[in-house]
């Protein structure tokens, strides 16, 4: 098809209804969070829209994320994205192979130039010159570095590519690095980014992003992680099917007990939804069957920066995050200590940037000291750490 042809006409091609299209169009504006009243303007925009090309580079992966999408049930959104856009070069999936796949990137990039989407999913790795990864005798970070030149946009696309995710856990051996991480060292040229993590992500969360896109020649509103909010603004926590268990402090002390059977909350066993973003319990996986906490598996929060050393699997977070060090009474600078105190405690739920922090020292403390959060009710922080933790919090605003 040419990449010329509206959508209307290709679906109309295809033999798909008008009344199927606007059946499609209803069900992305609910995915995407939009009103009913902008079902109209979306399937206007669609109509007319024009497949962009796309370029997707596979790197330190496991291709979780593709399996991720092409494994999605029929006929669905995932489904039908192949036809909003034109993937012109996809190693797994693309027909072709050796010089006639790299002729296919190289002539996309030529004659899409600055109008092309490039989606990167697995993290790239820089130590010794970035040998642990390469595609026809180049590294991944020479590939990318070209393909982003010409890009519209990045979108990344897996907590590896967004985070750097479990090739990135220490020690990281092979340097390895996220997309954004490339462009603040200026490794890369800086464009507009997505991230879309997950391990893998959710399947409608890739073709709601390119939906958008194509409907709106714009991307969904993003979070200060650069994660669209409409999939990642709520914790998956929040709108888990196990809540209100939760609400009833009714917790599976192990995996095949009383509580366990009776679909008890995880929270216990190591379940990182409170802290994760994310909309698994929402849209869920396999026909919208289950999600893994639904399975009776808690979630390990691998839609967030660092999920791998962020403490054990199955520990409960009550257990990794206040298992503390003691304070160093010998460190003259309690901003030193505060520094110590944090990263020993609070990274595991939190931002390894404390300065990303919006609220203010003092109420953090105020929040400390009232227990009024169940992730703290068991930290035994002394007054004394707490104002030490206090002064490091406002030194780096």
């Amino acid at each position: 098809m040419s990449k010329s042809v509206s959508f209307e006409s290709y679906l109309s091609q295809q033999g798909v209804s008008r009344r199927s299209f606007l059946k499609y169009c209803a069900a992305m504006a609910s995915l995407l969070a939009l009103p009913a009243s902008a079902i109209p303007a979306l399937s206007e925009k669609l109509r007319h829209a024009v497949r962009p090309s796309v370029i997707w580079l596979s790197f330190q992966e496991c291709t979780g994320c593709t399996e991720s999408l092409t494994r999605s049930h029929a006929p669905t959104i995932e489904e039908l994205m192949f036809d909003y856009i034109s993937l012109d070069y996809h190693h797994t999936l693309q027909a072709a192979s050796g010089e006639a796949a790299e002729q296919a990137r190289i002539d996309t990039m030529n004659h899409s130039y600055g109008k092309y989407l490039l989606i990167v999913d697995g993290s790239i790795p820089i130590a010794n010159g970035g040998v642990y990864s390469t595609i026809a005798g180049r590294t991944n970070l020479d590939i990318l570095k070209e393909c982003s030149a010409g890009a519209a946009a990045v979108i990344a696309v897996g907590s590896c590519a967004a985070f750097g995710g479990l090739p990135a856990a220490e020690p990281n051996p092979t340097g390895a690095t996220s997309v954004a991480s490339l462009m603040d060292m200026k490794l890369i040229a800086e464009k507009y980014l997505v991230n879309i993590p997950g391990c893998p992500p959710l399947p409608v969360a890739i073709s709601g992003v390119l939906a958008h896109y194509l409907a709106f020649d714009k991307f969904p509103a993003l979070d200060e992680l650069k994660r669209p909010v409409n999939f990642y603004g709520n914790t998956v926590h929040e709108r888990c099917s196990r809540y209100h268990f939760y609400k009833e402090e009714k917790f599976a002390e192990s995996f095949d007990d009383e509580g366990a059977r009776k679909g008890w909350c995880l929270y216990k066993l190591g379940c990182k939804g409170p802290v994760t973003h994310n909309a698994c319990a929402v849209h869920k996986w396999n026909k919208g069957t289950s999600f893994p906490v639904e399975s009776g598996h808690p979630c390990i929060g691998c839609s967030e920066p660092d999920f791998w050393d962020r403490g054990g699997l199955y520990q409960s977070m009550d257990d990794i995050a206040f298992a503390f060090k003691p304070v160093n009474e010998t460190t003259d600078s309690a901003v030193e200590e505060g520094r110590n105190l944090y990263q020993d405690n609070c990274v595991y739920c939190h931002s390894t940037n404390a300065s990303e922090f919006e609220v203010d020292a003092e109420n953090i403390s105020k929040l400390l000291r009232d227990n009024s959060i169940r992730a703290h009710r068991r930290l035994e922080f002394s007054n004394d750490q707490i104002k030490i933790l206090e002064a490091y919090l406002k030194s780096t605003k």
